[in-house]
């Protein structure tokens, strides 16, 4: 939304700098808590499933969550396109609370539809995490855009990072008030969607996009855009045309979709893996540990893998991502049992995810021209939650005929059509790039 405005004067940024401050802090924290709300309940998700449907439905129930999240961004970002960033954010994380709420009943319960439909929900939480990042740029200054959309990022990787350490907590405590065994974490996930929603709801004020729009329109304006608006009706077919005539975008959607789904396809099954050879009082604490230094990988070096994108260049980094993609299905399937060598397999595999995310993203959003961007990110987007959902419904299916280290090895081959691609010499500017 935020590449629809235009830029307001220096005179009108006076007013808008305190709000600008206030909408930061604002998400810094919601996005904290919604952080621990979304990793608390899939730290578990997997190990809650196997138990209810069985080990080769735990992916699917999974995979639920993602594409739960990729169909409600369609709805939350028409009410914000329509009504401003707040009732959008609200709505995402009340749906969020409801999934929750749907699986703790499915655990109770044991029922396979209900577990299905709380998950699907549930996703409501991830999207409204990851539209609060665009939030942040509403009222940013230019040459601050980027830092403080990195800022809310870091706010959601601090949540998400502690949160799979309370799963054991809230399981014991919630135990004792007669929830299932690994119910507990999605009804602490129900509570924390749902005090984000009240503080966004109550504190979001003024709506940041509404602001945005509000200064745009104003006779004060500059009539320099920050993104050109892009054409009525452009959407996924207008996308798919783009990325057909540019390399170097087809490039950017394969790194970020490839790495996306080994990532996932390793990620969903580890907690399973772990349940195999530790008892129950044990593996809720492992999981906690070994999924918290994974999240690390994937977010604590990203201001590092950007830099290394802007200096080494965009495809070599996508094939440095690749080759941390390797090391970790090879260090991770071969580990056995050795927690500590799965750990390092966890953490190689979310730095590798994090540098064909940034360095993808990178070059697809400087490959097309500012008139398509939005509806070309969009496309990436969508292809890389079913990516994800993909990966996660098949890895539980290979997890139970094959096992463990077999589910690595083929997310190993999966990266090969990506340097195939990434080896083939491709533009990288980016036509009709405004100054």
């Amino acid at each position: 939304m935020a590449t629809e405005l235009t830029v307001p004067r220096t005179d009108d940024r006076l007013d808008v700098a305190p709000i600008q401050r206030r909408t930061m802090r604002l998400l810094f924290s919601t996005q904290i808590i919604g952080g621990v709300g979304v990793t608390i309940g899939i730290s578990v998700g997997a190990l809650l499933a196997a138990r209810i449907a069985g080990t080769a439905v735990a992916g699917v129930a999974q995979s639920a969550g993602v594409v739960g999240a990729a169909l409600l961004a369609v709805p939350v970002t028409r009410i914000m396109a329509r009504h401003g960033r707040r009732p959008g954010l609200v709505l995402a994380y009340a749906v969020g609370a409801v999934g929750g709420v749907l699986v703790v009943l499915a655990a109770a319960t044991r029922s396979v539809p209900l577990l299905f439909l709380g998950m699907l929900l549930f996703g409501g939480g991830t999207a409204a995490n990851l539209q609060a990042r665009y939030t942040a740029v509403d009222l940013a200054e230019p040459a601050r855009r980027g830092r403080q959309l990195s800022l809310i990022v870091w706010a959601t990787t601090i949540g998400a990072v502690a949160a799979p350490n309370f799963a054991a907590l809230a399981d014991r405590v919630t135990t004792g008030w007669g929830l299932p065994p690994l119910a507990g974490p999605f009804a602490f996930s129900a509570a924390a969607f749902v005090l984000a929603a009240v503080v966004l709801l109550g504190l979001l004020r003024p709506d940041p996009l509404l602001t945005a729009r509000r200064l745009a329109a104003s006779p004060s304006a500059t009539a320099a855009p920050v993104g050109v608006r892009a054409p009525r009706g452009a959407g996924m077919r207008v996308a798919w045309s783009v990325v057909r005539g540019q390399p170097a975008a087809r490039l950017g959607i394969a790194a970020v979709a490839v790495g996306h789904l080994v990532m996932v396809a390793v990620m969903a099954m580890t907690p399973v893996r772990l349940g195999e050879s530790h008892a129950d009082a044990d593996v809720l604490r492992l999981v906690g540990i070994v999924l918290s230094l994974h999240i690390a990988g994937m977010y604590a070096f990203s201001p590092v893998v950007g830099w290394l994108t802007d200096r080494l260049g965009r495809r070599a980094v996508i094939l440095g991502g690749v080759g941390l993609l390797l090391a970790a299905c090879a260090v991770a399937g071969t580990a056995g049992h050795h927690t500590s060598r799965l750990s390092v397999g966890l953490v190689l595999l979310g730095l590798g995810w994090s540098g064909t995310m940034v360095a993808g993203s990178t070059l697809l959003s400087e490959s097309v021209s500012a008139d398509v961007r939005p509806s070309v990110q969009g496309f990436s987007d969508m292809i890389m939650g079913l990516a994800g959902a993909s990966a996660a419904v098949l890895s539980g299916f290979v997890m139970q005929v094959a096992g463990y280290p077999v589910l690595t090895l083929l997310a190993a081959v999966a990266t090969v059509p990506l340097v195939a691609l990434a080896l083939r010499p491709v533009p990288t500017g980016a036509p009709g790039e405004e100054d």
